[in-house]
């Protein structure tokens, strides 16, 4: 069954055009990275995986109104991934978390910080259980 893709976009370099051979795709179950340009890659990430979304906008990036979301995946083959360099960033961010939201419901998944809420599994004091999933700005 083919979805309907709900938003696509492509990695942009220079001065913020799409001139890369990165592609995105999202449907309301999944998440398509196509990377290369002779010898093609295909990501596929189930929506209802990904864990975690962080909107990183540096400054080289805001200028031309541009951002990288960064997502924490329980996918093994993916793992942690960033789209890189898109175009409203603040509102694919915002409609990707909904979407992740619905799938999660739907599939009934839940999280582990919803099944043990008030535990600190990653030990550093903050409450925040990132367990080494965040952003960093040099990944970008």
């Amino acid at each position: 069954m083919s979805s309907k893709i709900l938003w696509s976009d492509r990695k942009r370099i220079i001065f913020g055009l799409p001139w890369s051979f990165t592609k995105y795709r999202c449907t309301s179950e999944k998440l398509v990275i196509e990377t290369g340009l002779l010898s093609k890659k295909e990501e596929e990430i189930r929506l209802y995986r990904i864990l975690d979304v962080t909107l990183v906008r540096p400054l080289s990036q805001r200028i031309f109104g541009l951002g990288t979301i960064h997502c924490c995946s329980a996918d093994k083959t993916s793992g942690d991934f960033d789209i890189k360099r898109i175009k409203h960033p603040g509102q694919v961010k915002d409609a990707l978390s909904d979407l992740i939201e619905e799938q999660r419901m739907k599939k009934r998944v839940y999280s582990r910080e919803s099944m043990q809420e008030g535990h600190d599994h990653d030990n550093d004091d903050d409450d925040d259980d990132d367990d080494d999933c965040g952003a960093h700005d040099d990944d970008y």
